[in-house]
């Protein structure tokens, strides 16, 4: 079960077991509901009809190119190169601002003097934002093994004495309203946002996982997960976030822009359509400059003197 924080609304997400949804993900079917009224907003089957969705693509080429894990490390990977061009690009531009102005644009010059101009202008303006979108887009990409690592580690210890009890069934289930209740004082005002029940892959056995979030603007990313028995609907214990998850939970928001509402999510678009025209300028730079080389080459041969190399670098 998912609550949205930004709308009154819930998902829940069901199959008949874990098994069954790993063998054929059709198996999976989710209802949303809103929290107001109770009322039925959509279910899987309507979804399925109206086939796929142009953001849902996107987003999962994005994230993993239609490759599961693989496709999430070998992106991971292109966004550590993209951080190391981003360093290379900083070590370039001082020699350039020892020959030209800030936010000089020679458009009188060659075609490839003003797109490398402009590439300069670009990169230098957009630096900060196109660092903290690498890295965090290498946090976000690290997420399963992150994941894993938490559930080896601090999850593991956590239901170490209950490896020897039977597993739940969902005819012996405490009431999921306690649950929630239990979890939420026991963890200073947070609100429950995310529930997974007893037997799901990122879950427990015994109990439900109760993912509690912080209510300030500035903690409503990080949360820390409860364990509650599903028998009786005591706390087992709360098992607090490493750094490393907190570290991706706060990335998550500033990758995609989630901070400050839709006005945010426009700069971030903006950005991010200067950040196309520097990755382009300079694909066509690197392209055009040994063309050019080479017809210089070839004049020199001819006339015996080197021509001027534009643009100076």
């Amino acid at each position: 079960m998912f609550m949205d924080d930004d709308a009154p609304q819930i998902f829940v997400t069901m199959a008949p077991s874990f098994a069954a949804m790993k063998g054929d993900v059709r198996k999976i079917h989710f209802i949303r509901f809103d929290t107001r009224t109770g009322e039925v907003l959509q279910r899987s089957e309507q979804s399925r009809r109206q086939g796929v969705k142009v953001v849902g693509f996107a987003k999962e080429l994005h994230e993993s190119l239609f490759a599961g894990f693989p496709g999430e490390m070998f992106l991971a990977f292109m966004a550590l190169l993209f951080v190391i061009a981003i360093g290379t690009g900083i070590a370039l531009y001082g020699p350039y601002t020892r020959k030209a102005r800030f936010g000089t644009v020679r458009g009188a010059r060659s075609r490839r003097t003003y797109w490398f101009d402009l590439h300069n202008l670009l990169g230098i303006a957009t630096l900060a934002w196109a660092t903290v979108v690498g890295v965090t887009g290498i946090m976000n990409e690290m997420s399963t093994p992150l994941f894993e690592a938490w559930k080896k580690r601090d999850l593991a210890a956590a239901l170490a004495p209950y490896r020897h009890h039977p597993p739940i069934t969902n005819t012996n289930l405490a009431p999921l309203d306690g649950a929630v209740q239990t979890a939420e004082a026991a963890m200073d005002g947070a609100a429950v946002r995310r529930i997974v029940f007893p037997g799901a892959n990122n879950g427990s056995p015994y109990h439900y996982l109760l993912w509690g979030y912080g209510t300030k603007p500035l903690t409503r990313e990080l949360s820390n997960p409860a364990l509650v028995d599903a028998r009786s609907g005591q706390l087992s214990a709360v098992v607090p976030a490493p750094w490393y998850l907190s570290a991706l939970q706060l990335s998550r928001p500033l990758h995609f822009g989630d901070y400050g509402g839709l006005p945010l999510k426009i700069l971030w678009a903006l950005l991010d359509l200067m950040t196309i025209v520097v990755l382009g300028s300079g694909l066509y730079l690197w392209i055009a400059r040994p063309r050019r080389e080479r017809a210089a080459a070839a004049r020199e041969s001819l006339h015996g003197a080197s021509p001027a190399m534009e643009p100076a670098e």
